[in-house]
């Protein structure tokens, strides 16, 4: 039994195979279709979540499976202060997988320590969330169609965005990556993230200005500036509209660069955008749905 609390937990191999289940259940659904059936999912969600709460459910629904689950911390016991321990060792008795999502950074891996079925992380506070990353790897190489030698540039809320952290952690391990960074100051990727680029000698560099790397880029992933993570609202406020991505700003970019977003979306891309053939954030949260039928059937054991 295994548990994916950081996509660390994944080797290069593994994270190659799933991409390629995810073609596979792209090309030829009916082949998964009935794979789950009898199978059960928890989706224990402490915290908000339209994308990722949806995607792993239809991810079961079209395998066959079904589903159990909260979608808020309120509707569970956990409103009566049962601990995160307690919630899992209970939900272990009914379900064969567990899709959790908590504010508190580590709860996914208390979880794991109790439970006697594989727990998935659907993103911790503002540490991990390596379902969404496998989600952007997938989107890369269905769009780019490889995921090696690329400029990426990882714009918006650098600072509480797991969403970056756990691409970084996860892109690092390909050759030829080279990052852009573009945050404000006070959003500046944090130290222990940049740890894996400074081991691996990636490059990568900082920078306030979109503009001015915009034509350096094959990939432009966009962040919100997170409101729920700020402790004083006038410094969200102040941040909020840092960066907004229009189509002037697109008029140096090159025509192949790729527009990813892990949404929801604030203000931070124009909707004038969304026809622009380099935005991908819709198709991306589609990629997620078949990314995470593939995790499932792993860590299931489960075999077309």
């Amino acid at each position: 039994m295994r548990h994916i609390t950081s996509i660390t937990d994944l080797s290069l191999t593994e994270i190659d195979q799933l991409i390629e289940t995810a073609q596979d259940i792209i090309e030829h659904p009916v082949k998964y279709r009935d794979l789950c059936r009898y199978k059960k999912l928890a989706t224990l969600f402490f915290e908000p979540s339209t994308r990722t709460r949806l995607s792993f459910e239809a991810a079961m629904y079209e395998l066959g499976g079904q589903v159990l689950g909260f979608s808020e911390a309120n509707s569970s016991s956990a409103a009566k202060g049962e601990s995160v321990a307690d919630t899992i060792r209970t939900v272990c008795c009914y379900a064969d997988i567990i899709a959790m999502r908590h504010p508190k950074e580590g709860a996914p891996t208390v979880a794991s320590q109790v439970a006697s079925v594989p727990i998935i992380n659907a993103g911790d506070g503002g540490h991990n969330h390596p379902t969404q990353t496998l989600t952007d790897l997938l989107t890369i190489k269905m769009e780019k169609g490889h995921l090696d030698n690329l400029t990426v540039g990882l714009c918006g809320d650098l600072k509480f965005g797991r969403t970056v952290h756990s691409l970084i952690t996860a892109m690092c391990r390909y050759p030829g990556i080279r990052f852009v960074l573009i945050s404000p100051e006070e959003l500046k990727v944090p130290s222990y993230v940049k740890i894996p680029l400074k081991e691996g000698q990636v490059p990568y560099s900082q920078t306030t200005d979109l503009m001015s790397v915009m034509p350096e880029l094959d990939i432009l992933y966009m962040t919100r500036v997170q409101r729920e993570r700020f402790f004083n609202e006038a410094d969200y406020i102040r941040l909020k509209d840092s960066y907004i991505l229009t189509p002037e700003k697109l008029q140096s970019a090159k025509d192949d660069l790729r527009i990813l977003h892990p949404l929801p979306r604030v203000n931070e891309i124009s909707t004038a955008i969304d026809a622009d053939p380099r935005a991908v954030y819709f198709k991306q949260a589609l990629y997620g749905k078949y990314i995470r039928m593939a995790l499932i059937l792993m860590l299931l054991e489960v075999k077309a």
